[in-house]
């Protein structure tokens, strides 16, 4: 039985893993100068940071339509079986309900809630594929073990800058000010589905990403070691792999995966923003 992963390009998994494991994506729609693109197709991260810092205004993101869905799902069980498609989290966007209305008119689509964002998100996509490859649990098998695992995939980022959470609405301007002032940098936790300041670091960003890795990985009973995602804008020169060496020095993880987080991720925290996202055991 030919089962296909399929996600949307909230993932932000690496293009080459995806061809790979034919895992098909699904652009979401980025809004630049009121023009309309496809995520990771007509317009990258470095688009949005380049039109922001000539004084456009922030882009936005929108979701697809069920319609975009069904010719999706319609066009890859020409040669599948079944489909199960990975979703961002309900919470952050209308795609998962406009997937699972465009699944009603198929027998064989499963969709699943992350739960998460990004390579949080991706995760998941990843023990879909490896269910799948396996050739051992039936579709409905795998989405039930996929909605199970969201629960213990933990997904954090660690912001240097707040100028794009002011702009968003997200952040206030005396707020913004305020972390400027005291050297504040934020620690945004994905939790049930939705995102909330877990915590905040003070000083240079270095310091604040390298006791961000330790907060998140010492001292834990609860890590699954098979991978754990570096995820980031762009960022100094040298800070990625600091973060790589802080994590060696820490947990035996047995693949540590750079990615570069996509326009969902960089329209909403803009450059200098890096997050380490892995599962749990429990």
């Amino acid at each position: 039985m030919k089962i296909r992963i399929t996600s949307d390009s909230t993932c932000d998994l690496d293009s080459g893993w995806l061809k790979e494991h034919q895992v098909e994506i699904l652009p979401l729609y980025t809004i630049k100068g009121g023009q309309t693109f496809r995520d990771g197709v007509d317009i990258h991260p470095e688009d949005i940071f380049a039109h922001v810092a000539a004084g456009g205004d922030l882009c936005s993101t929108a979701a697809n339509n069920a319609a975009d869905y069904a010719g999706f799902f319609s066009r890859l069980l020409a040669d599948s079986d079944a489909i199960i498609h990975i979703n961002i989290s309900a919470e952050f966007s209308s795609c998962y309900q406009n997937a699972c209305l465009a699944a009603t008119a198929f027998e064989n689509v499963f969709v699943v809630d992350s739960r998460n964002l990004s390579t949080g998100h991706g995760l998941v996509v990843c023990e879909a594929v490896k269910m799948a490859e396996a050739g051992v649990l039936s579709p409905d098998e795998i989405a039930a073990a996929l909605k199970e695992l969201t629960n213990r995939v933990e997904a954090s980022f660690l912001l240097d800058r707040l100028d794009y959470m002011r702009k968003g609405g997200r952040c206030s301007a005396v707020a913004a000010l305020g972390a400027n002032l005291l050297k504040l940098k934020p620690c945004i936790e994905v939790e049930n589905g939705s995102m909330h300041v877990a915590k905040k670091y003070r000083g240079n960003f270095k310091k604040c990403i390298l006791e961000y890795v330790h907060d998140r990985l010492a001292n834990r009973d609860d890590l699954v070691y098979e991978r754990i995602f570096i995820t980031h804008t762009p960022v100094e020169d040298g800070l990625v792999e600091a973060v790589r060496q802080e994590i060696q020095s820490i947990a035996p993880f047995t693949e540590i995966l750079e990615t570069s987080a996509g326009c969902t991720i960089s329209c909403h925290c803009g450059p200098s923003t890096l997050g380490i996202l892995f599962i749990r055991s429990k």
